[in-house]
């Protein structure tokens, strides 16, 4: 963490007696809270103490804890990203698909079947297909 001082000071006149909380207000920066008990018995008497832990300040110096980051680090650019994504999937899918089906096919079925079609007078229809409709030889 960078130290960065400032120089900001700051004073309180006519303070009532009992417990106050200092809490400081910087952008970018987390300071703990400083709870400062001004006695009532003793005037003038006042101690000062981190809320954070308890531990007692001679001086009121502050330090910030934590710069605090307000907007997310955005990633690199990752092309293995795009071929995790649902799409990359697909597409990488559908490309095996494409160069794959030709060799499983049987080239003397596909030229029998082209023949068909042919004589069909063009692509069968979809209720022939789904109704279960026999091919004719």
């Amino acid at each position: 963490m960078n130290q960065m001082l400032f120089f900001n000071h700051f004073s309180s006149h006519n303070v009532p007696a009992g417990t106050h909380l200092i809490e400081v207000a910087a952008i970018g920066y987390f300071f703990s809270p400083v709870r400062v008990d001004v006695s009532a018995r003793h005037p003038g008497k006042v101690q000062a103490a981190l809320t954070e832990n308890r531990r007692s300040l001679s001086e009121l110096v502050l330090e910030p804890m934590v710069e605090e980051q307000y907007f997310e680090i955005r990633e690199p650019f990752n092309v293995l990203s795009l071929l995790k994504s649902p799409m990359g999937l697909m597409i990488g899918f559908m490309v095996i698909v494409m160069f794959l089906m030709p060799k499983l096919v049987d080239p003397e079925e596909l030229k029998r079947a082209q023949e068909e079609m042919g004589a069909q007078g063009g692509v069968p229809s979809l209720a022939n297909f789904l109704s279960g409709a026999q091919r004719t030889n």
